[in-house]
């Protein structure tokens, strides 16, 4: 049977999720000792320990319990960033870390940013990755594509007829809006995406403004 118009039944794909924490473990096994809050150990395995049964809960069909795991990985990484970028702003006056160990940690630190707040996007947007697959809508009911802007009487001249966002979408709004400090490619519709990006904004700034400027003055 042929889908209508305006939907799409393809599953969406956790995989580039899940390399994203992935990513953030690694990550932060590359940070200075002084900016990891706790052992330098605690996050990468709590990571690893809650993305196991995420997957699993997923796979058997517990959407309720893989939701609510995903809202604990996702506060535990962002947590773990905040802390970081704390630390980092601590150790400027003291003088704890070189000049370029501090950039190499701001630009780890910036990049943990941008991984973190794409996957609170992909994990909230319309109700999150499942309820978006059970529903099959097309677009994003958070954010304004440019898919989306095409209008509806020629979508059916596009491949983008059948779209609807995946996590590399996700991790490019939460990119361009560390890089630019704004939205660019999509604009922000819910008043949620606004808040979030306003706090990513604010510790992008933090860390390209005030912590990489200041590492660079004492090259």
């Amino acid at each position: 049977m042929t889908a209508s118009p305006g939907h799409i039944d393809k599953p969406e794909p956790r995989g580039q999720a899940v390399l994203a924490f992935l990513a953030i473990s690694a990550i932060y096994l590359a940070l200075p000792r002084d900016l990891v809050v706790g052992p330098i150990w605690l996050l990468p395995t709590l990571i690893i320990i809650l993305l196991v049964p995420t997957v699993v809960s997923h796979r058997v069909g517990r959407q309720s319990l893989n939701r609510t795991l995903g809202f604990v990985i996702n506060g535990i990484t962002t947590l773990a960033l905040i802390g970081s970028v704390i630390l980092l702003v601590r150790a400027l006056p003291g003088h704890r870390e070189s000049p370029v160990r501090l950039l190499r940690s701001g630009g780890l630190l910036w990049l943990t940013n941008v991984i973190v707040f794409g996957l609170w996007y992909w994990r909230l947007d319309g109700g999150g990755p499942t309820l978006r697959q059970k529903e099959k809508k097309f677009g994003s009911t958070s954010f304004l594509f440019p898919q989306m802007q095409i209008p509806h009487d020629e979508r059916s001249e596009f491949e983008c007829m059948r779209w609807r966002p995946r996590f590399i979408d996700y991790l490019f709004v939460a990119f361009t809006q560390s890089s630019t400090f704004g939205p660019t490619d999509a604009p922000l519709l819910a008043p949620w995406a606004k808040v979030l990006a306003m706090v990513q904004i604010l510790i992008s700034l933090t860390i390209v403004v005030l912590l990489i400027s200041q590492a660079v003055g004492g090259l």
